[in-house]
């Protein structure tokens, strides 16, 4: 005579690893989810380092010229964040660095969004604290992000 219990543990097999690969495709489905959350922060981080690069660059450049061209420095001066408004800077080195940040292949180049956000550099005459913004925006952001720098320069 057979025993009862058989009849009743057939398909168990079948349904524990059934429960066994549900439980291991939400595991995979969890790193890659992981996955692109760090790609993301990564992206935005190598952004970061490349608007803080290039606010350093000119504000270096800044700090070797005369001290006495400190106000020819000053680019789209007005608004606020990255709504910038103002006159061009006439100084032959914003000019070059405006050019090496809004062509692709170039360090700002590599900023999304960079070629229509500008960069802004405001100097006070008084102080000589000179404040560089340099604004990028990806395509999947609905906002622009700012990188804000400030030094004073004394001559």
């Amino acid at each position: 005579m057979k025993p009862i219990t058989v009849h009743r543990q057939c398909g168990a097999t079948l349904l524990e690893a059934l429960v066994a690969i549900l439980i291991f495709s939400f595991g995979v489905l969890a790193i890659i989810g992981l996955q692109a959350a760090s790609i993301r922060n990564t992206t935005q981080a190598k952004m970061r380092a490349d608007a803080a690069f290039l606010a350093n660059q000119i504000i270096g450049v800044m700090w070797a010229d005369n001290h006495a061209n400190l106000l020819s420095y000053a680019h789209r001066a007005n608004g606020t964040n990255c709504g910038i408004s103002g006159t061009d800077s006439g100084n032959a080195r914003v000019i070059s660095w405006i050019g090496s940040t809004t062509t692709s292949g170039t360090i700002l180049g590599t900023l999304p969004g960079s070629a229509t956000a500008k960069p802004r550099i405001t100097v006070d005459s008084a102080t000589h604290l000179v404040t560089v913004t340099v604004c990028w925006q990806g395509p999947q952001d609905a906002s622009p992000h700012s990188y804000v720098t400030a030094a004073q320069i004394n001559g």
